[in-house]
């Protein structure tokens, strides 16, 4: 799950950095140069101000947005790349919104159970919902292996979602339920095939409240020339 959340952060920290120019570098010892500061620009072109617009959405007013708008979606992650394109994903969008609820409930019960309470103070501090009261979970598949893979399907679907004027949130914690004691009888319910397990979740829906998109760390960048 780390590395799989490690690759989203990778890709989207990447992607947000296409909506600036004008870097200034200094030479370091190693001889590659490393960026100090970047001045934000304008986007240059619609993908790009999607890009940088694109903030992680924890509360929702659960309105299901429209059939064509998820279907957009849906096609975008399964436009994903991926090593030697063989596709190593399922895509399930679960709109049921009890059943969304159910397994939101259940996730709350583990944490609160759990011995480390921090996890489940962080979302009691935020409204006591696991998945922010969204209607509309893209959940990814993956077999062993493929977790960059089932990275940058959440990815896809994240920008996808914000270039429809949608909310959206990458979502690990959605795992809990499914490894819980309960979790055959949801990944039986959410129609799970066999021989694929959780990868990673994307919570959607039409945000409650606009948000801030991250500040990229751009000393994280090195050119090597």
């Amino acid at each position: 799950m780390k590395k799989i959340l490690l690759v989203v952060c990778s890709f989207l920290i990447l992607f947000s950095l296409s909506s600036f120019a004008m870097a200034e570098t200094v030479h370091t010892d190693d001889g590659s140069q490393k960026i100090t500061r970047v001045e934000r620009m304008k986007p240059m072109n619609e993908t790009l101000r999607t890009i940088a617009q694109r903030f992680s959405c924890r509360a929702y007013d659960g309105r299901l947005p429209e059939k064509e708008k998820l279907d957009a979606i849906a096609l975008a992650a399964v436009q994903s790349p991926s090593a030697m394109n063989r596709q190593p994903w399922q895509v399930i969008v679960i709109t049921n919104k009890p059943f969304i609820e159910e397994m939101d409930a259940e996730g709350m019960r583990i944490l609160a159970e759990a011995e480390d309470k921090s996890a489940y103070e962080r979302f009691m501090g935020r409204g006591g919902n696991l998945y922010y009261n969204a209607p509309c979970m893209f959940l990814i598949l993956k077999q062993p292996g493929t977790d960059m893979d089932s990275g940058i399907v959440s990815a896809n679907i994240s920008l996808a979602a914000a270039s429809l004027r949608l909310g959206s949130v990458i979502c690990g914690m959605a795992a809990i339920p499914f490894n819980g004691p309960k979790g055959a009888f949801f990944k039986q319910k959410a129609g799970f095939p066999g021989g694929w397990e959780f990868g990673i979740a994307v919570l959607v829906g039409c945000a409650k409240s606009s948000g801030t998109p991250h500040e990229p760390d751009t000393s994280k960048i090195r050119f090597v020339e």
